[in-house]
């Protein structure tokens, strides 16, 4: 993987990973909180023989420059700007986390040239939102101050660290180092991240609204689709991959022994099952 660094409307950097051969089919990998493209960093090149691999820091994240007016509808505009930068067709797309709203702006803009979804999770139905996101579904009713503080609590480096950590098995925990949350956390604090955080806590609210357009999107085009799973996942509920299964009934599901940032501990599992989920929509064998 090689790092680039694009401009996007106008000024503003976003920094870009990609590897592979540019005439094969690509695969844009989409990270969530808190993380960067550097999520990808043991998945990606197991996938460089038959992908054009695209890993985008999104914007306020990583390397990449915080936008003028951060929403998930400019991530995903900035994202088709350096799918059209590298010229991509038919691609394969990798949600997580915050990377679903971004991926379905994208899905949604050219369904047709969608080959494929691979679900990590990644949230777009009611069912997944336990008890825990009370505060924040009380903030997109009611924008309060003080329900704006109570639904950006997260924004911490304890909260950053519960989403590597909390709820998953002590000896699946101990196998991921501070390195990884102290990185992001430290990215954060750069000037104006914060700021960009809670106004993506805020824009969450828009895109549940859009739950609604979205099943119909996957109802009418049924994208082949591959879900990789954490089931240790302390924010989003498990009874979210019964909805995306009765939505998009030919999905391969596979539930592993994980947390939610899934790929920091079952990286080789997930690269395995998305190379053959990959090869057969592309029409070769495993």
């Amino acid at each position: 993987m090689i790092r680039h660094y694009l401009r996007i409307m106008g000024e503003r950097r976003l920094a870009v990973d990609v590897g592979g051969n540019p005439s094969s089919p690509a695969l844009l990998l989409l990270h969530g909180f808190p993380s960067s493209a550097r999520t990808f960093r043991r998945l990606a090149p197991m996938l460089l023989d038959d992908l054009f691999v695209i890993a985008p820091d999104l914007p306020g994240f990583g390397e990449s420059d915080v936008l003028a007016s951060t929403s998930f509808e400019a991530m995903g505009n900035a994202v088709l700007e350096v799918l059209d930068h590298f010229s991509v067709g038919p691609r394969f797309i990798y949600f997580h986390d915050y990377g679903a709203p971004v991926g379905f702006h994208v899905a949604m803009h050219a369904p047709a040239l969608v080959a494929g979804l691979i679900i990590q999770n990644a949230n777009a139905h009611a069912s997944g939102f336990g008890p825990q996101w009370s505060d924040t579904i009380a903030y997109w009713s009611e924008p309060t101050a003080g329900n704006e503080a109570a639904a950006t609590a997260h924004l911490t480096c304890e909260g950053v660290r519960d989403q590597y950590v909390v709820g998953v098995p002590d000896d699946i925990a101990k196998c991921m180092g501070p390195e990884n949350w102290e990185e992001d956390w430290r990215v954060m604090q750069r000037p104006g991240r914060l700021e960009a955080q809670r106004a993506l806590v805020a824009d969450y609210g828009n895109y549940v609204s859009r739950f609604g357009k979205i099943k119909d999107y996957l109802q009418s085009h049924q994208p082949p689709a591959l879900m990789v799973w954490g089931r240790h996942d302390a924010f989003f509920e498990l009874a979210e991959t019964i909805s995306w299964m009765e939505v998009l009934p030919r999905m391969d599901a596979h539930i592993l022994d994980a947390g939610h940032l899934l790929l920091e501990t079952r990286a080789d599992e997930a690269g395995q099952l998305i190379r053959n989920f990959t090869r057969r929509q592309m029409g070769r064998c495993n």
